[in-house]
């Protein structure tokens, strides 16, 4: 999807949201014209990738990565968790062609974005498509839709008349995903209606692996012109939120949100969206 140059103000001092994250201030921005995939990449294309090029990703390499405990079989055998978040479990043969690990497959989720990839695999496989990864600055424009002022791709209103616009996590977090958005897991890309420039699933589903390395206090002096992130740092920008998303928890399935993950890190939530310059 062609997005044309423009400017917007980037970020939220909405209080509800995360300090931390370093999401304020609110301060202008203006971007040069681009292209963004109007989907996150999916298993079948990934695959295409793989097939046409014999690339091992990080999951792979490692030989594990990081399952949501809630869509492992009930007799799954106790893996390591996450310290600080119980429900994730580390999976021996999980990647991204065995989601939940080796007695799964992409079979019948071939439209749907692949996961378990790093943010090294997200970048082999932008630069074998003729892209790149869109900077942090370029995905909020993008997933904002041309429009300002709101947490959401279409609005103010996470359901509006009460229509589920995104594939989050309801009911009890983590112990009981309801699926009332009609999903429990990633959910094929487009099931959602897009936003006002064309694209889908902007929040929600998965995590979306972003160029820039992630600094809280980088907003404080961003540049106004086409910002790229700090020189350096220890974790790369992830924007948009998951299908594991909760009010309760993780009010981070806005456009204004962010998040960040080391470059080698994999899970069954993040995902990703190619660029192009241009």
């Amino acid at each position: 999807m062609v997005i044309p140059a423009g400017s917007f103000v980037m970020g939220t001092d909405d209080p509800r949201g995360y300090p931390a994250d370093g999401e304020g201030p609110p301060h202008d921005v203006a971007l040069d014209g681009f292209s963004i995939g109007v989907h996150t990449v999916t298993n079948e294309a990934f695959a295409a990738f793989v097939e046409a090029t014999g690339y091992v990703t990080t999951a792979e390499q490692f030989g594990d990565s990081f399952v949501f405990a809630g869509l492992l079989p009930d007799d799954f055998p106790p893996t390591r968790a996450v310290a600080a978040a119980t429900w994730w479990r580390q999976v021996e043969g999980a990647n991204w062609r065995s989601p939940e690990g080796p007695q799964s497959t992409i079979g019948d989720r071939v439209d749907h974005p692949v996961v378990h990839v790093s943010w090294f695999d997200a970048v082999e496989f932008c630069s074998w498509a003729g892209g790149r990864l869109p900077t942090e600055a370029e995905w909020e424009y993008a997933a904002r839709g041309g429009a300002e002022g709101h947490h959401f791709p279409w609005g103010s209103e996470r359901e509006p008349d009460g229509e589920h616009r995104m594939n989050v996590f309801q009911g009890s977090f983590p112990a009981h995903d309801t699926g009332d958005d009609g999903w429990v897991g990633t959910c094929p890309v487009g099931t959602f209606p897009p936003n006002g420039l064309g694209l889908y699933e902007v929040t929600g589903n998965v995590w979306e692996w972003c160029a820039d390395w992630f600094d809280p206090t980088y907003y404080r002096s961003s540049p106004v012109t086409s910002p790229t992130g700090p020189e350096h740092g220890t974790a790369k920008v992830m924007r948009g939120g998951s299908y594991l998303c909760h009010e309760s928890y993780c009010w981070r399935y806005r456009v204004d949100s962010r998040s960040s993950n080391t470059p080698d890190s994999t899970a069954g939530n993040i995902g990703f969206r190619v660029a192009f310059t241009g």
